[in-house]
């Protein structure tokens, strides 16, 4: 089948050299009122400077809240390979509210230790989740709840349960609440 059959232009020659010449005749027939040009311009003084419209910025968060959660999120990091154990609020195991307990006390946030607690005693997170929010999980464990921190990028921090020591894993989103510590 030949090359351009399907409605494809052939290459084409040349032009290049068109252009080229047709510049330099430009340039070299100007260049005699290039001075001229430029005295003009001299007499014409400072040109006024053009001023930008002053957008408004969005509201940062409140500095506090952000940096508390970033040292909640890097203690909660932090014990990753701690084992679980229940009732434990760490330094050497965690249960999953004790492990959200102890991050946000790190951080200089008291909040409330168990999981219910942690679901009904924060404010509720609203619009996108935030590193440092907490989701809270039913579950069927003694509790019958199960707490854990966004870390960021959908990505939690928890203490699961017996036999799996803290990690990170991908957020599920079946939890039942998110809650923010040291939020409004």
């Amino acid at each position: 089948m030949h090359p351009y059959a399907y409605g494809y232009p052939p290459p084409r020659r040349g032009g290049g050299l068109g252009v080229l010449v047709a510049v330099t005749l430009v340039v070299f027939l100007a260049a005699p009122y290039a001075s001229k040009a430029r005295g003009l311009l001299a007499d014409a003084g400072e040109l006024p400077a053009i001023r930008l419209p002053q957008l408004p910025r969005p509201a940062p968060p409140p500095a506090a809240t952000s940096t508390r959660a970033a040292k909640a999120v890097t203690y909660a990091l932090a014990q990753r390979g701690d084992p679980y154990r229940w009732g434990a609020q760490g330094p050497g195991a965690f249960d999953c509210s004790g492990l959200t307990w102890a991050a946000w006390r790190a951080a200089g946030v008291r909040i409330p230790r168990t999981a219910e607690g942690q679901r009904t005693g924060l404010p509720r997170a609203t619009g996108k989740l935030r590193p440092g929010d907490l989701v809270v999980y039913r579950t069927s464990g003694p509790s019958r709840r199960h707490v854990a921190m966004v870390v960021g990028r959908g990505r939690m921090v928890e203490a699961r349960g017996r036999g799996i020591p803290v990690r990170v894993v991908p957020l599920r989103r079946s939890f039942m609440a998110a809650v923010r510590p040291g939020g409004r």
